[in-house]
């Protein structure tokens, strides 16, 4: 295979996967909002598309002609759930953690300049937050960014600041003063800070090396996480954290 043939295989496998990946906010998309998310079109995209039907990763719905996640996705995802998966691993800690406070509880992990919820266990009151899995967010706001920014190398944090999907109106010395006072106190919070009538408070979980692994977050809506409230459970978001620390790998 020549270098531009082995190009070309290249730029197929990476629309391919661009593809699949339109798939983590919407269970199914037709042809032409696939074509439109990744800026291809719509004969290439519809090339592409069966070629993943062919191979079982997508499925086209013949009454609604949009198409959804294969069963191969399902089977490659479930050997994820290993006993080395935090997400797995971490979850019964998760759910005592949600019984003990009544709030949703989350845990990120920082992906590039995003972070994306890899587990949750949702509240079981009637008025809740609700955190879908897979869902990404930007690391600039919210309390499990700023805990992910707080803990993460100073040549990360300065690479992600100067990158071109840093917000101009944060101030950088504001915001790493406030990164400090998070090390310091080892939490963070956000109250409606990203999303209007919704609070959280957040806690890095550490490795046994000493880094940080992922967030543990707790949010519920502010008519029941005040700020005063949102301190008072840090220590029981840090507890959880350290014993959550040492199941890891």
């Amino acid at each position: 295979m020549g270098v531009e043939d082995r190009k070309l295989t290249v730029r197929a496998v990476e629309r391919a996967l661009d593809i699949l990946l339109c798939f983590t906010s919407r269970s199914d998309l037709g042809l032409t909002e696939i074509a439109s998310q990744i800026g291809l079109h719509k004969s290439t995209v519809h090339r592409l598309m069966a070629t993943l039907e062919d191979k079982g990763f997508v499925i086209r719905d013949a009454a609604t002609e949009k198409y959804r996640l294969g069963i191969r996705i399902w089977e490659l995802s479930a050997h994820m759930s290993r006993s080395d998966d935090p997400a797995i691993l971490l979850l019964p800690a998760m759910e005592r953690l949600r019984d003990r406070l009544g709030e949703t509880v989350s845990l990120y992990l920082r992906d590039g300049g995003e972070r994306i919820r890899i587990q949750a266990v949702q509240s079981d009151q009637a008025i809740r937050r609700v955190a879908p899995v897979g869902v990404r967010l930007p690391l600039s706001v919210g309390a499990s960014s700023k805990v992910l920014m707080a803990f993460a190398s100073a040549e990360d944090r300065e690479e992600l600041m100067n990158g071109p999907e840093w917000p101009v109106f944060i101030d950088p010395a504001v915001y790493l003063a406030q990164m400090e006072d998070i090390r310091a106190s080892g939490y963070a919070t956000s109250y409606e800070e990203r999303e209007p009538g919704a609070a959280a408070v957040s806690v890095p979980i550490m490795d046994r090396r000493g880094n940080i692994a992922a967030a543990l977050s707790v949010s519920g809506p502010v008519s029941r996480l005040s700020q005063d409230t949102l301190h008072e459970y840090a220590p029981v978001l840090k507890e959880a954290a350290t014993q959550m620390g040492l199941m890891l790998p």
